[in-house]
Parts: C-alpha cells; sequence; structure tokens
C-alpha cells in the first residue's frame, strides 16, 4: 500500500511528495519523472512526438507498476481519468490524498511552463476546462483531501508527515 498523491498541474504532488517520503522515511517516485526517465525525453516531446494516447498508455503501466513498488507516489494530474489506474487506487488499499488548489493559484503557479503540454496556449482556460472534468473524479478517489492554496509545500508536507506519526 502506498500514499498516492493526486490533483492538479500545480497543486504540488511533486515537490510534497519528496518532502513527505524524506520526513517518513519512505521511498518517492513521481510518475512522469520516471516516464520521461524511461522514454528519454519530456512529457512535452512525447506528446507531440507521440501523441497524448501513447503517453496515456504509458502512464498506465508506470502508475500501476509504481503504486506497487513504491511508497509515496506522484501521480501525473490526468492519470486519474483512466479507468484501470482508478480502480487500482480505489481497490489497493492506498492512502489517496488530493492536493486541492484553486484554479487562479494553480494558474500562478503553472506560469507558462511549456513542460505541460495539455496546458499550452490560455492556460487559465484550460485549467478550468481540466479541472471541472477532474475534480469530481480527485474527490471520488480520495481518502484525505488537502487544501494547497496559500500554503508552501514544506508546511504541506510537515501536517501530512505529522499525521501519520513522523518525528517533526
Amino acid at each position: 500500500m502506498s500514499i498516492a498523491l493526486i490533483g492538479a498541474p500545480g497543486a504540488g504532488k511533486s515537490t510534497v511528495g519528496k518532502r513527505l517520503a524524506r520526513k517518513l522515511g519512505k521511498t518517492f517516485v513521481d510518475v512522469d519523472q520516471r516516464i520521461e526517465e524511461v522514454e528519454g525525453k519530456p512529457v512535452s516531446e512525447i506528446f507531440a512526438d507521440e501523441g497524448e494516447e501513447y503517453f496515456r498508455a504509458l502512464e498506465q503501466e508506470a502508475t500501476l507498476e509504481l503504486l506497487a513498488a513504491y511508497e509515496v507516489v506522484s501521480l501525473g494530474g490526468g492519470a486519474v481519468m483512466n479507468e484501470a489506474i482508478q480502480q487500482a487506487l480505489r481497490d489497493g488499499g492506498h492512502e489517496v490524498i488530493w492536493l486541492k488548489v484553486s484554479i487562479g493559484q494553480a494558474t500562478r503557479r503553472v506560469g507558462m511552463n511549456k513542460a505541460r503540454p495539455l496546458l499550452l496556449g490560455n492556460v487559465r482556460g484550460r485549467l478550468i476546462e481540466l479541472l471541472r472534468e477532474r475534480n469530481p473524479v480527485y474527490e471520488a478517489l480520495a481518502t484525505q483531501i488537502v487544501e494547497t492554496d496559500g500554503r508552501g509545500s514544506s508546511e504541506v508536507a510537515d501536517e501530512l508527515a505529522t499525521e501519520r506519526g513522523a518525528d517533526q
């Protein structure tokens, strides 16, 4: 059983995940980062070169494998839209923590980051569209919801680690 961090781009999944794992003395992996390592190129290039369908297949395989192998896992923002991943999160006994972020905060955090292919163009408009679709899924899968607006990753990671018995 692992701790799976889910949420929108800019929610802090990777940063909080690394800090949380370190505080708990657990292993950590970021699914998107692992895909980039295996493929030898950034997610944005995978999208451009191979298409979203190809990326989503890689994402499903990597997510299912990494949930079984690591103790703290940061999922890609759209991974929760995949039925197999949803089932693994629901049925695998994982703690699923939704790092919830507002549109305004996510837009500020993400900015014009070209490494996020689904947000190219009108970042705020795309985030509104993505979150309208994804938020109900994040909420349905979450065993815990953590508001991240106005909070640093250290504060969020400290709170989560303390709740899980880590010494501060």
